[in-house]
């Protein structure tokens, strides 16, 4: 008779055990769902700033022992109208793996840009690349961006909205859209200029 409720108070406490246990399971599914939550989140706020536009799309081809293999490739320039642009080229099989190809590669070689406060680049540039020259100026509040083709894709995604360029040599878009990024990474303000020359600002202007 003694044993009994022993026996009954043990199994009682190992009912109970169970029933914490899933308690503590949700607590913790729910901690690492808002964890992933907050990454998730801050993953969104970075793609949102950067803004893509596919320059061009052609249907290219390799000659391989069986004949010609065909693929697409991509002209893509990444940016945040902010300061910071990036070309880049992607290949592959189909369109939409060539144009997130393309966005990775653009990412990769981002290029900072002096703005001035009027959104406009402080001093003339030119840039160079293969047969295309790209010559850029800065321009007055209200001007826009006069610019074409590949050059004035880059100028808008890099946030500059005040700006005069022109294209001297080749048409390739993709040859002026380096030019463009080329003229881009020469860029130099004032204030730095003046600090790597070892002289005042005041001293620069005179």
């Amino acid at each position: 008779m003694t044993d009994t409720p022993t026996k009954k108070e043990n199994q009682s406490k190992t009912d109970n055990i169970p029933s914490a246990m899933p308690n503590e399971q949700r607590k913790g599914n729910r901690n690492n769902d808002r964890k992933r939550n907050r990454r998730g989140d801050s993953k969104n706020e970075r793609d949102s700033e950067w803004q893509e536009r596919v320059v061009q799309i052609r249907r290219v081809s390799k000659t391989v022992k069986g004949g010609k293999k065909m693929s697409f490739r991509a002209i893509v320039v990444v940016g945040n109208e902010k300061g910071q642009v990036g070309v880049g080229v992607g290949k592959a099989g189909d369109v939409i793996g060539a144009v997130r190809k393309g966005v990775s590669d653009g990412k990769k070689h981002l290029v900072r840009v002096p703005l001035t406060p009027n959104n406009s680049i402080p001093t003339l540039s030119k840039g160079r690349d293969g047969a295309a020259n790209v010559l850029i100026r800065p321009a007055a509040p209200g001007t826009g961006v006069i610019a074409g083709g590949s050059i004035r894709t880059v100028l808008e995604l890099a946030g500059i909205k005040n700006v005069l360029a022109k294209r001297l040599g080749s048409k390739t878009p993709l040859n002026n859209a380096r030019a463009a990024m080329v003229a881009l990474s020469q860029l130099r303000t004032h204030k730095s200029a003046s600090r790597e020359r070892g002289i005042s600002l005041e001293q620069l202007y005179s």
